[in-house]
């Protein structure tokens, strides 16, 4: 047999790790094919609230594919049953297998008990993207926004993506915001 005891064999592909050893896709490979889907998205379209929106749809495909593969994976076939413990989840092990690294921060709402954020500096599908001025505030972040991750694991919530300044950096930060029904915070806070 060839390469016996070189590689590990694997069974199944749903057994082969996600974080060790090389990353599957170069950073430039993911920013082309990100930016084509942008690309393609805008010219379907006749808006930004529209064009946002389709992100989002292309990122909840991905986010149901992620947590299914992360709750064999890392949970044994589990599921989050308690709001803090999904929000954690989300924050540093599907935030890690999709960018690479734990969120910049997760925090909770202080205007809203039904709010949280989770934060970064530099949203990976913000940095290689070049907006028109013509296109005011269009953020990529819709398409982090719209992982499906929350609603499939049974916790509906309103997640947008929005950009917040920072005094002194010329790029603003990301912030992912997360609105829950107040029934689901009282019944799994």
């Amino acid at each position: 047999m060839i390469g016996v005891g070189k590689a590990k064999q694997y069974a199944n592909v749903l057994d082969k790790p996600l974080s060790r050893g090389r990353q599957e896709v170069s950073l430039s490979a993911f920013a082309f094919l990100f930016s084509e889907l942008v690309q393609y998205n805008q010219t379907q379209v006749d808006n930004i609230a529209e064009l946002e929106r389709r992100l989002e749809d292309a990122g909840y495909a991905v986010g149901a594919r992620v947590l299914e593969l992360l709750c064999h994976r890392e949970k044994g076939n589990r599921r989050e049953t308690r709001l803090l413990n999904i929000l954690s989840f989300i924050h540093s092990t599907v935030w890690k297998v999709l960018f690479g690294k734990v969120a910049d921060s997760l925090e909770k709402g202080t205007e809203h008990e039904d709010e949280y954020m989770i934060s970064e500096k530099e949203l990976l599908v913000n940095r290689f993207i070049s907006v028109p001025k013509d296109m005011g505030a269009f953020n990529c972040g819709a398409f982090v926004a719209g992982i499906g991750v929350l609603e499939n694991a049974g916790f509906p919530a309103v997640v947008t993506a929005h950009f917040v300044p920072i005094e002194g950096q010329q790029r603003p930060r990301t912030t992912i915001l997360i609105k829950f029904a107040e029934e689901r915070e009282a019944r799994f806070g």
